[in-house]
């Protein structure tokens, strides 16, 4: 026999989720083990409730084999079914969503979330298997969630609860019903005990916190008290009420709680009660009310926390470093009193301005800039708090947004400061003052790690998701730990179509890919010093491999050095914060996100974020890269960030930076859609001088290049076969303004070579030719038209239509491009020499004769052709 069963005094979320229960078990008996709220009691008749339910006396406990437990764990409170919980082969099912406790009944199956009800655990299961509800069954469901999460109000309700709802809604879930079942007008008799709690109510501040307690007797009430704590609480406006109500020989406790200082649930058990954090009650038996009180502070002494504030944990006196101070002075003060950050101060010693850090300081004198001011180089994008700043906001600040050091500000005067050193220390304190930890609050804690299998799913081809599947399965093979990282899990997060994959191991990248290769019938391209490798697949699909490394400079602009490292260290050496993502691949954990720097923040809040102060100096591509990702996923430069791009200018970092690498970097942006706009954010930092002084980006600089723009969209619509590199047309329209010496020094500067080239020196040079005449002759032929353009490639061909500003020009140029450039004569040589014509040159020349003849629409049918080829040879035999 199975049996659904729950606690004695069951409620609205206790009856849902035994129904719940009955559609996993629907073999399964209900039964009440006891008595039911007042409540419920009154409203089943009208529930509808579409299975029969029994009474615990009724059941043969012998015939039990299968107990399932719900929304309750503590044997005290099922009735008489704790009997035979000790019983042998007794398999036990526990549904529950209260905080576990040391004297929990152990089932073989115990699923504990710490949700707003129970039965938002069983809903997401019958979700999740496709369970069909009815109507009646949705709408019980509904009451269970609404009940004990006060309509998805209380501050125990989750993202779960709403998404349980909103399931059950789907199923016709009957709202009208459920404000009607649970609509409770206040009895008389209520009343007057609700007006008894207003008047003993008495606020106490236990350890810093507030808290009202509130008590009286009463005789004979059999209702619910939680209806009478919630109705003092929205009277009252408290956030934290304990209402003792005694009652002949037993005083009951309810607690609602909405701080965190304060566990209800903790306080309850300390009592002989139980709850979660927010909601909690106890039954004090064989006391009287006064009793109950001594008894409920006491405990209350216990377990709260002192609500400490800034000036509780900081330190003082500070030591500070002037910002006149040379970057090399500030690395003596740092190794002098050993640490590894300081505020930095203006002359008066008082007015903090920024902060600097051993890590940046160091990293600052390896690239020779120790002369420089630590103004330069410091965090001026800092945090400050005030000595009554709350620890909780201090753990925002110090933890959320990955600052070293909290300067704590009085009226602009520095007076403490706060490190990470301080908040671990309190955090051990609370660790050992409070060993509990709910399941909400590790949720919290974790907040930065969640599952993307699901955004996997939807967003990935199904080919692409076997890839990364396959990845976790080889690197565990190994004993390796696999991630797929960067912009490919950014872009995803985005919803933007990115299939570059970069998988980081942690182990031996080129060891993996050479086993993943295997496996699956690719090539592997390695590459030892970097600790990298390509695989490349049968259809010439690539994966990029890498080994967890960290990089160093050895100085500005030059390649990184390479160095074996973690996870966190690998991605600490990324670009911007946004980039730093990474999802789990092993079989476990597949799906895993992990964020150790706030990517999910900043791509919440739209900002694109540089990792540390040298960044642009360690690699001053980066500065290009920034840009380009603000302009194409509209988000801002954050302004510690702008700051270190100017600085990065202003010190010139960008002429040791290796032309190819520049160039790299200014073809992504030119093959952006967002270009404009890009080009345009390079001018207002002042980069274009470091591709030559004379790009200046004025009005009709940027009118060719929208235009170039334009007419590479044009082209792309006429679906011709031949391709065409976009950046190419876009960078001659970038350049435009410069005349052939000063392309001459931007090709040197951008280590321009090989075809692209040919294409802006030679190409471009005469092209222009090629413009000026047709823009001087009003009548031109086909011929003519195909004779002057097609010697220069295409690219220039559509640089040439968007720098022209005469219609009759771009009439020319569009008709070569979209006609002209594809005739071509029916007849080819080996059909001349079938008819007698000799060989080169005459060949040759009777084809390009027949080809002008086509272009000028003279001939067109291969009769045509064939004809003027016989009256040729007819002339030449006379």
């Amino acid at each position: 026999m199975e049996i659904i069963t729950s606690h004695t005094n069951a409620d609205f979320d206790t009856i849902a989720s035994m129904l719940a229960a009955k559609k996993l078990y629907p073999d399964a008996i209900i039964v009440f083990p006891g008595s039911l709220e007042k409540g419920l009691k009154d409203s089943f008749d009208k529930l509808s409730f579409p299975y029969p339910v029994k009474k615990a006396k009724d059941i043969d406990l012998d015939k039990v084999e299968r107990l399932i437990i719900v929304d309750i764990k503590q044997p005290g409170r099922i009735g008489r079914f704790e009997d035979i919980i000790g019983k042998p082969d007794l398999d036990i099912h526990i549904y529950d969503h209260h905080p576990p406790t040391p004297d929990d009944i152990k089932g073989s199956l115990n699923l504990t979330q710490q949700y707003g009800s129970t039965t938002t655990i069983l809903t997401s299961i019958i979700k999740g298997r496709g369970i069909t509800l009815t109507s009646d069954e949705a709408t019980i469901l509904m009451l269970g969630i609404y009940e004990d999460t006060g309509s998805l109000s209380y501050p125990s309700t989750t993202t779960k609860d709403y998404e349980a709802a909103a399931f059950l809604l789907s199923c016709n879930a009957d709202l009208n019903r459920v404000a009607d079942l649970l609509k409770r007008e206040l009895s008389p008799k209520e009343v007057s005990i609700l007006n008894d709690l207003i008047q003993s109510s008495i606020n106490y501040n236990i350890c810093g916190v507030d808290i009202l307690i509130a008590e009286t007797s009463v005789e004979g009430y059999t209702g619910e008290i939680a209806i009478l704590a919630h109705k003092l609480i929205e009277i009252e406006g408290v956030d934290c009420l304990f209402a003792l109500l005694g009652m002949e020989d037993r005083v009951h406790l309810v607690v609602r709680n909405r701080l965190k200082e304060v566990n209800a649930g903790e306080v309850a058990r300390g009592l002989g009660g139980g709850g979660h954090p927010t909601a909690a009650s106890a039954t004090l038996k064989g006391v009287t009310l006064i009793q109950a009180k001594e008894k409920l502070l006491e405990v209350l002494n216990r377990h709260i926390s002192p609500k400490k504030v800034a000036k509780d944990i900081m330190s003082t006196p500070v030591i500070t470093v002037n910002s006149s101070t040379t970057i090399a002075g500030t690395k003596e003060i740092l190794i002098r009193y050993n640490i590894n950050a300081l505020p930095v101060v203006k002359e008066d010693g008082k007015r903090c301005v920024g902060v600097a850090t051993r890590q940046i300081i160091e990293k600052a004198i390896h690239h020779d800039l120790g002369n420089l001011l630590v103004e330069e180089y410091m965090s001026s994008d800092f945090d400050t708090v005030e000595p009554e700043t709350s620890v909780d906001n201090i753990r925002g600040k110090l933890i959320g947004h990955g600052q070293r050091l909290l300067p704590v500000v009085y009226k602009e005067e520095i007076r403490g400061v706060i490190t990470r050193t301080d908040l671990l220390r309190l955090y051990h304190e609370e660790v050992v003052e409070s060993p509990y930890r709910g399941v909400e609050e590790r949720e919290e804690h974790l907040k930065r790690h969640r599952n993307v299998k699901k955004t996997m799913k939807e967003r990935l081809p199904g080919w692409v998701l076997d890839i990364l599947t396959d990845a976790g399965s080889v690197a565990e093979s190994l004993d390796f730990k696999a991630y797929v990282v960067g912009g490919f899990v950014r872009d995803m997060i985005l919803r933007y179509e990115n299939l570059d994959i970069d998988i980081v191991i942690e182990g031996d990248g080129i060891e993996f890919a050479k086993k993943f290769a295997a496996r699956k019938s690719c090539r592997v391209k390695s590459h030892e010093r970097f600790g990298t490798a390509v695989i490349v697949f049968p259809d010439g699909f690539k994966v990029d491999v890498a080994t967890a490394r960290l990089e160093y400079y050895e100085r500005p602009g030059a390649l990184p050095t390479v160095e074996l490292s973690s996870l966190k260290l690998d991605l600490f050496r990324r670009d911007f914060t946004i980039n730093t993502l990474a999802v789990e691949l092993d079989t476990k954990r597949f799906g895993e996100l992990i964020d150790f720097f706030g990517a999910q923040k900043d791509i919440k809040e739209k900002t694109v974020r540089v990792l540390h102060n040298l960044s642009f100096i360690e690699d001053p591509t980066r500065v290009f890269r920034a840009i380009r990702f603000s302009e194409r996923y509209g988000f801002k430069i954050a302004e510690h960030t702008k700051k270190l791009i100017k600085n990065a200018v202003r010190i010139e970092v960008f002429k040791n930076l290796a032309g190819e690498r520049m160039l790299d970097e200014l073809v992504s942006i030119l093959e952006e859609e967002t270009v404009i706009d890009a080009l345009k954010r390079l001018k207002d930092f002042g980069l274009l001088r470091f591709i030559h002084p004379k790009i200046t980006l004025d009005r009709k600089g940027l009118a060719v290049i929208d235009k170039a723009s334009g007419v590479l969209s044009w082209y792309r619509l006429l679906y011709k076969e031949r391709s065409v590199e976009g950046w190419m047309v876009l960078l001659l329209a970038f350049t435009d303004p410069l005349n052939h010496t000063e392309l001459i020094d931007v090709s040197r500067r951008l280590a321009i070579a090989g075809r692209l080239q040919t294409i802006v020196m030679t190409a471009r040079s005469e092209g222009l030719k090629a413009l000026k005449n047709i823009s001087e002759r009003k009548a031109i032929k086909n011929s003519e038209i195909y004779r002057l353009l097609k010697p220069i490639p295409l690219e220039v061909q559509l640089y040439l239509i968007a720098r022209t500003n005469l219609d009759h020009a771009k009439k020319v140029l569009s008709l070569y491009i979209s006609n002209l450039s594809g005739v071509k004569t029916i007849l080819n040589g080996n059909d001349l020499k079938k008819m007698g014509v000799p060989e080169a040159p005459i060949c040759g020349e009777i084809l390009g004769i027949l080809l002008d003849m086509r272009l000028n629409n003279e001939i067109k049918t291969k009769e045509e052709e064939l004809a003027f080829v016989k009256e040729i040879l007819k002339t030449r035999s006379n």
